[in-house]
């Protein structure tokens, strides 16, 4: 079983209490926030949103892993405390745009685990991949706002993530717009009345293409999401349907529901994110444009909500919404996913790690896109014979999984 799901809003634990709402932040004193990954798509989608309430919102740290010139724009821009630059040999570019600031900037690993310490209220935890593993660790320690955007946190790390939050007293609100539509359609019902969480999918691109067509599909063509603006991960991951599976393991983690309460259906239009259905019948939906600044404001403002830019739904206009099972024979993925989050243990930290290799692979043409899941499918078989599903107790752990994951894969692929 998953554990309780630990956020300000009172979503019900698993022996059905609850937990008041945490008092909506001083309007006289601006919320201190931070941003891991400012110039990936959901960092820039925050900072828009602080842009656009700057009575509310006070930047303290921006990082971000190689967009030097990016990073000190948005540093000047929101008038931020620190700046920090994952490769190090850009320090000296960005001391030196940034230099008569004000800013402080600092380079490397270390530096952007540092920036995760510095004082503040929220921290969006947005760096993409296991690097965002041990900066999401440290942001937690300061036992406030965590609002996640990193997937790997809960695929590769849930429980030893969980107690960690538990530890520091830290509250985790879900930035995916799935698990964001889940935590809204749940409020404050209690764990018993819920029979079953269902997350839906666009289908991606590819969404009517049969095998032989997937075959040929190319990197330029997955990156083209039909509804979301995405990074290029993301896309593939969205494209080929792991994403979806990645994200019902993340459900299991974040809500008192167990893996055979979890389903995922496809819906074309992306505007209904998730359902719950509930013991009496009722069905719980949440709707809204396919815009990540929507779950990205709650994420801030919660339990208050504040305004966004984005455009309302017109259900009129829409005229129907579509829902279909997905094809796991075309989009192999999804089952892998799901079949990892049955097995448990270290399983799904091997699945996050072999998709990144293979999707790199694919982005660099070394691999087509049905290779993706073959590559995890088979790394996921290799690591079940050697042992390494079976669990583990610490951070250092899961790195350690992950490398050797990252490395088995990579002998997966052609030379």
């Amino acid at each position: 079983m998953a554990q309780a799901f630990r956020a300000s809003a009172g979503a019900a634990s698993r022996s059905g209490t609850e937990s008041a709402p945490t008092p909506a932040a001083d309007r006289a004193q601006p919320l201190r926030m931070s941003v891991l990954g400012a110039t990936g798509s959901i960092g820039a989608s925050t900072l828009d949103l602080a842009q656009r309430h700057p009575d509310r919102f006070d930047v303290v740290a921006l990082t971000a892993q190689s967009n030097v010139e990016k990073l000190a724009e948005l540093a000047i821009l929101h008038r931020a405390k620190v700046a920090v630059i994952g490769e190090e040999a850009r320090y000296g570019a960005l001391k030196a745009l940034l230099s008569g600031t004000g800013i402080r900037a600092a380079a490397g690993s270390a530096a952007i685990e540092a920036a995760a310490r510095e004082p503040a209220d929220c921290i969006m935890a947005a760096i993409v991949g296991a690097a965002g593993l041990r900066p999401t660790f440290a942001a937690a320690e300061q036992g406030g706002r965590v609002a996640l955007a990193n997937k790997e946190c809960l695929v590769s790390a849930g429980e030893i993530f969980l107690r960690h939050i538990g530890a520091s007293g830290a509250e985790l609100l879900p930035v995916d717009s799935e698990h964001s539509a889940a935590f809204q359609a749940i409020g404050r019902t209690a764990a018993r009345s819920i029979e079953k969480i269902i997350l839906t999918a666009s289908g991606g691109p590819f969404r009517t293409f049969d095998r032989e067509r997937l075959a040929r599909v190319t990197p330029d063509e997955a990156l083209r999401h039909p509804n979301w603006s995405m990074g290029a991960k993301v896309s593939i991951d969205s494209a080929t349907l792991m994403n979806k599976g990645l994200e019902l393991i993340e459900a299991f983690h974040l809500f008192p529901v167990g893996a055979h309460q979890l389903e995922a259906i496809v819906h074309p239009q992306s505007v209904v994110h998730c359902l719950v259905m509930l013991e009496d019948g009722s069905v719980m939906a949440q709707m809204s444009q396919p815009d990540m600044r929507t779950p990205i404001a709650l994420a801030l403002s919660w339990p208050e909500r504040i305004a966004t830019p984005v455009s309302r739904l017109d259900l009129v206009a829409l005229k129907s919404l579509s829902f279909e099972a997905p094809d796991h024979d075309r989009f192999p993925a999804l089952k892998i996913a799901t079949e990892a989050l049955h097995r448990g243990g270290s399983a799904p930290a091997v699945l996050n790690a072999a998709n990144e290799v293979a999707v790199t692979a694919f982005l660099e043409r070394r691999i087509g896109f049905l290779d993706i899941a073959t590559t995890v499918a088979a790394c996921l078989e290799k690591a079940e014979a050697r042992g390494l599903v079976n669990g583990v107790d610490t951070l250092d752990d899961v790195l350690a999984i992950d490398e050797e994951a990252r490395r088995m894969a990579r002998n997966l692929l052609p030379g």
